[in-house]
């Protein structure tokens, strides 16, 4: 599709115009020069949207798909696997910590069904130890 106009070229990304925008001031995406008044995209923008769009859903952040775009997929190869590996760490770790947070919360729901105590036990974990020491 040659020739889009920035409506055409966010659309067919699935993104708003703003966003197309954003990216090209954070120089992920090039801004074409205007001719008759308009700036036309090609298929390689296209590309480079979509591209964009599915780092981001790999949880990549814009810093570092301005660091993949950069890089030649034939050359760089093992930097490309290193940002990988970089990306699959931290989300093991956020797996982590979700899971821990999952455990805690399944246990305070747990108690606050048995319905011992004085006070809905989620509550009270949520006000933390500094509320019982309210003078």
């Amino acid at each position: 599709m040659a020739g889009m106009t920035i409506g055409k070229l966010a659309e067919a990304g699935g993104v708003g115009v703003e966003t197309v925008r954003f990216y090209q001031r954070r120089g992920l995406l090039k801004t074409p020069p205007k001719s008759g008044g308009f700036r036309y995209y090609d298929d390689a923008d296209l590309e480079r949207l979509r591209f964009i769009r599915s780092a981001q859903k790999a949880g990549f952040t814009l810093t570092r798909i301005e660091e993949l775009v950069a890089l030649d997929p034939t050359r760089d190869r093992s930097e490309v696997l290193h940002l990988a590996r970089e990306r699959l760490a931290e989300i093991e770790e956020r797996l982590r910590e979700l899971e821990s947070v999952r455990d805690a919360l399944r246990d305070l729901a747990s108690h606050c069904a048995s319905g011992d105590g004085e006070v809905c036990p989620i509550l009270d974990a949520f006000q933390g130890p500094t509320a019982h020491c309210r003078a």
